[in-house]
């Protein structure tokens, strides 16, 4: 007998990759949306410095979308002051990103969602088979509750430790670092936004930003060791940089990707999906993903719409669709050497290219 599902599809993560997925639905796709964030106190937050960048202001303005005010947070930064460590050198550059509040724009796509997809918030997806007839199964629990549901399409969105990824393919693996970050009462002089590059401590970089009367500082780190190297850039900034931290308010850690070839992306197959950074889609340079996140979320609904309605493969539609984002993430991957190699750093430093000069403001090299 023919299997009976009770959805269309699984999407299993409501970030900017599974919101985006729901709410580009075709018209009658019977789609659950597990997440675990939700509207009240004690809910998951993404540990995240909250930047939108052009690429993601520009996904926004295809979909003609506007943000709320209430996503904004201040102040909003033009300039990101960048440190070498090894060198004590610092350039400040003009850039265009939208400070916001991290939390309210991903339950702000969540709302968008809603009339697209049943939600099911504060749930936490435990476990994902696959039926032997087609099709797969999942479990979540619910405010202490236990469901079991199925569908023929499933769309992993669930972000770096992706349960979607690891369960049905075990062999993707993507180089991962630990990300952690702190907030403290903001007692700068002066609200600014800093990346720091420590080759001593990581191969990726470090982050500082004013926030609505906080400041941040995080960083990406090898997972051995990442506590102790955090720790001591803190301290760094402090002697050497001036930076003003006190005690932490609140410590952040998740495990973020960044992928070191173009081979180490996956995309899915047969009825599976995996968009965002459960497919490894984060920019190697900067380790930005929403633009990603939301981009891949829109591909993966038109490939999962047209598989439902028209029948074919979702996976190869979806395989074929997101090619211009591979070849755009292999375009950074060349990037990454100017910035994450010493010599080659310090020499783009030296040179002064597109940098700005800040009156009355930090030293500008």
């Amino acid at each position: 007998m023919p299997q009976v599902f009770q959805y269309d599809l699984i999407i299993v993560g409501g970030g900017p990759a599974g919101a985006t997925a729901a709410r580009c639905l075709a018209p009658g796709v019977r789609a659950l949306l597990l997440d675990l964030k939700h509207p009240g106190p004690g809910s998951f937050a993404k540990p995240c410095g909250g930047l939108l960048a052009p690429d993601a202001q520009k996904v926004l303005a295809g979909f003609d979308l506007c943000l709320p005010k209430e996503v904004l947070v201040d102040p909003q930064i033009f300039a990101v002051r960048t440190t070498d460590l090894a060198t004590g050198r610092t350039r400040c550059y003009q850039r265009f990103y939208l400070n916001v509040d991290r939390q309210k724009f991903d339950l702000w796509l969540l709302e968008l969602a809603r009339p697209h997809a049943e939600l099911a918030q504060n749930a936490r997806c435990t476990a994902l088979r696959r039926l032997p007839g087609g099709g797969f199964e999942a479990d979540y629990r619910q405010n202490g509750q236990t469901r079991t549901v199925s569908a023929p399409f499933v769309l992993g969105a669930d972000g770096a430790n992706s349960l979607v990824r690891r369960s049905l393919f075990p062999r993707a693996r993507i180089r991962r670092y630990l990300a952690i970050q702190q907030w403290f009462a903001d007692r700068n002089p002066a609200p600014f936004y800093s990346c720091v590059f420590d080759s001593r401590r990581t191969d990726c970089y470090s982050w500082a930003l004013a926030k609505d009367g906080s400041f941040l500082f995080g960083g990406a780190y090898p997972p051995r060791g990442g506590p102790a190297a955090f720790e001591a850039q803190k301290q760094q900034l402090e002697q050497q940089f001036g930076y003003r931290f006190g005690a932490p308010l609140r410590t952040e850690a998740c495990l973020v990707l960044r992928p070191a070839t173009p081979f180490q992306f996956c995309t899915g197959q047969g009825g599976a999906l995996l968009a965002g950074e459960a497919a490894g889609f984060v920019s190697p340079s900067s380790l930005e993903g929403i633009s990603s996140a939301m981009e891949t979320g829109r591909l993966a609904a038109r490939a999962l719409s047209a598989a439902l309605t028209g029948g074919g493969s979702a996976a190869a539609r979806y395989r074929a669709a997101v090619l211009p984002l591979r070849l755009k993430m292999t375009a950074k991957l060349c990037k990454c050497p100017f910035l994450y190699r010493p010599l080659l750093r310090r020499l783009v430093m030296a040179s002064g290219l597109d940098s700005i000069r800040v009156e009355d403001g930090p030293d500008a090299g």
